[in-house]
């Protein structure tokens, strides 16, 4: 499965390298493919542009292996501490020397490496693949997010009420536990299957724990 034309006008590709004549076949190649990017000619650069990137759309990041003061792997190091990778998945561009210590990276989580020189058609395929990872990502960390703000919609008794439920407990047992009518279990139980757009125990218990 491929990411859709749709998403691809979306996303970004950021190219970390300090080789100007890099920077720039890479994004004469992505502009030929149609997919935004920016270029930075250094970690530092990237760093201090990372403020205004946003995990609402798809991107990944071409980086040097070898650059001047911050090398791309403290770069990556410090990607990892920020958590970034899921959402904005790095390709390595190494040369020959620098295999062994690209393959390691991706053991620490870099989606792939490309070796200089390397064929446009396979590095471009594989930014695909990692923009659609991207876009994966970016979609379960936002619906994440919106089962978290639904869950801190719940009342402090339709979270009592709401983990019992997913115990299996039926209302008369909880309206026992929390000492409360049962009649008052199953409008505290309707609301939070309404809030939470759930049918059933089940789906709570898969949509909450998920």
């Amino acid at each position: 499965m491929t990411i859709s034309q749709t998403q691809l006008l979306d996303a970004t590709v950021y190219i970390v390298d300090d080789d100007a004549s890099v920077r720039e076949a890479l994004a004469w190649m992505l502009r030929t493919r149609r997919l935004a990017n920016e270029s930075f000619d250094s970690a530092e650069s990237f760093l201090a542009a990372l403020p205004k990137h946003n995990n609402k759309y798809p991107s990944c990041l071409l980086l040097d292996v070898r650059m001047p003061h911050m090398s791309g792997l403290e770069l990556f190091s410090e990607l990892i501490a920020r958590g970034l990778p899921e959402t904005m998945p790095v390709i390595f561009l190494t040369g020959h020397a620098d295999v062994p210590t690209a393959v390691d990276a991706v053991k620490r989580g870099a989606f792939d490496f490309c070796e200089k020189p390397f064929s446009n058609n396979l590095l471009v395929d594989r930014i695909e693949a990692a923009l659609h990872q991207s876009n994966q990502a970016i979609t379960r960390m936002q619906a994440q997010m919106s089962i978290d703000k639904k869950l801190a919609d719940l009342t402090e008794r339709e979270q009592a009420v709401m983990r019992l439920v997913m115990d299996g407990l039926p209302n008369k047992l909880i309206a026992d536990e929390l000492s409360i009518s049962v009649r008052t279990v199953e409008v505290h139980r309707a609301r939070v299957f309404e809030k939470l757009g759930v049918k059933s125990a089940v789906e709570l218990a898969n949509l909450v724990r998920s």
